[in-house]
């Protein structure tokens, strides 16, 4: 079945049927990668500001009025001013970091903008400890911004500790955030998101976050999508989704060195932070329906797909080079106790997966596997495993059922972005997953697809 969520713009198979949407539209043979696959779109695409409050470093927030010619100081002053369908334009320059602004909220039709201006370098908010931090935000787009040097988060955005409200935070676009050398080597993240819904993080840049945070962390986050950004050097993870996360789109993204786990589907929270609230009456998770879609991961500390008391949770089409020491963990960090029942990391589905890896670096079992899960519940279909050290040595016996998989042959990846060359086993040797999935570089999957990030040219 093909599930759609409108408030996305994006559609995503969690297995096709046949004939498959495209084959219905087009006919048998329809080759899909012959053309583009749309981006996703975030909520505010094709929506205009109504007005626009301007600030600047050589503005002042007690002479001036917002406009072009007698700016503000400050994007605290500046949020004063800001009423549905306003953007507050930032011009180039370094400002303070440590601004905090509560319930900003624009409407469906009138969102509220921040961001640089057009054809200037971006603002760069640099110290405090968030850089930037929006509570309880409402259709809100944040675009073209520089973050550094805050001690805790680079930019924070949270429910204002309401966590059983669905719309205390809601429709947020992140739009070419470049947050880097966030923390002092802590639990600390470029981007935080807590308890909020329907969100995009767009074509953005994460690099040296705390060497125990994350580049993207997300707490009780739901109904959001990831795409087209990279993450480099980040700490514990380049994106983190746990404390009840669900329904997240991570698509087309590149991980370079992403972390001991580059994806951690799930993890460890305490149950005082889950959103929605934790249930006594029906079994809880850390995540669900979790998506991993098109990137490439290249490097990683531990591992770079871990599954971690996540359910219902997909990796498909990703390429991973050289990961650490686990092609994958499946793992169960929170486990049943104080009246809350759990449940285990399970029915995860790997599909068109691209692994070539150093059988002399990762574990003797590079598939790991904790107690309290259910590994059997897992299902690998037309993955692709090279060991290009020991090629006898590539199968690395995954748990659960496995169908269609290449074990042993050289991938023949080319170049930084590490394609695919013609002639590859990789290409056309995949299950259809979904045909309006872009590759890495936009295009869509043929079918039957190529194995890994990247569809045949």
């Amino acid at each position: 079945m093909v599930r759609i969520f409108a408030a996305w713009g994006v559609a995503v198979a969690a297995a096709l049927p046949f004939p498959s949407r495209a084959e219905r539209i087009f006919g048998d043979g329809f080759e899909t990668s012959k053309r583009a696959c749309p981006a996703p779109e975030h909520f505010a695409a094709g929506l205009a500001p109504q007005r626009r409050v301007h600030v600047s470093t050589a503005g002042s927030d007690a002479a001036g009025d917002g406009s072009p010619a007698r700016p503000y100081a400050t994007l605290g002053r500046a949020a004063l001013d800001a009423t549905p369908g306003t953007a507050i334009v930032i011009h180039a320059g370094q400002y303070s970091g440590g601004v905090f602004l509560s319930a900003l909220r624009g409407t469906a039709t009138a969102p509220i903008w921040i961001g640089g201006a057009p054809g200037e370098a971006a603002p760069l908010f640099h110290g405090g400890s968030n850089a930037i931090q929006l509570s309880r935000p409402a259709y809100l787009v944040l675009h073209d911004l520089a973050v550094r040097g805050a001690s805790a988060n680079g930019v924070n955005i949270d429910d204002g500790g309401d966590y059983s409200n669905p719309l205390a935070a809601h429709h947020v676009a992140i739009l070419r955030l470049d947050s880097r050398q966030i923390g002092s080597g802590g639990n600390q993240d470029c981007l935080k998101i807590s308890g909020l819904r329907d969100f995009w993080v767009l074509q953005s840049h994460f690099e040296r976050c705390g060497a125990g945070g994350s580049g993207i962390d997300l707490v009780g986050a739901h109904r959001g999508v990831i795409h087209g950004s990279r993450f480099v050097e980040v700490g514990a993870s380049g994106v983190q989704a746990k404390g009840g996360s669900s329904d997240i789109d991570i698509v087309n993204n590149r991980f370079e060195n992403g972390g001991a786990r580059a994806l951690n589907m799930g993890g460890s929270t305490g149950f005082e932070f889950f959103r929605p609230p934790l249930s006594v009456s029906t079994p809880n998770a850390e995540a669900r329906r979790i998506r991993a879609l098109a990137n490439l991961f290249v490097g990683s500390a531990q591992t770079p797909l871990a599954f971690v008391g996540c359910v219902d949770c997909v990796a498909a089409h990703n390429t991973i080079v050289d990961p650490g020491r686990w092609l994958v963990r499946i793992l169960q960090e929170t486990v049943s106790s104080g009246g809350y029942v759990f449940e285990p990391a399970r029915n995860g589905l790997l599909q068109n997966n691209l692994f070539v890896f150093r059988r002399a670096q990762v574990a003797a079992t590079p598939i790991n596997v904790g107690p309290n899960t259910e590994p059997g519940s897992f299902v690998w279909r037309h993955n692709l495993f090279y060991a290009w050290d020991q090629p006898a040595q590539s199968n690395p016996s995954p748990p659960g059922t496995v169908e269609g998989s290449l074990i042993g042959l050289d991938p023949r990846l080319e170049g930084p972005d590490h394609r695919p060359a013609p002639g590859s086993p990789a290409i056309a040797a995949g299950a259809p997953y979904d045909p309006s999935l872009a590759d890495l570089g936009g295009r869509c999957f043929a079918i039957p697809p190529s194995i890994g990030a990247w569809e045949a040219e």
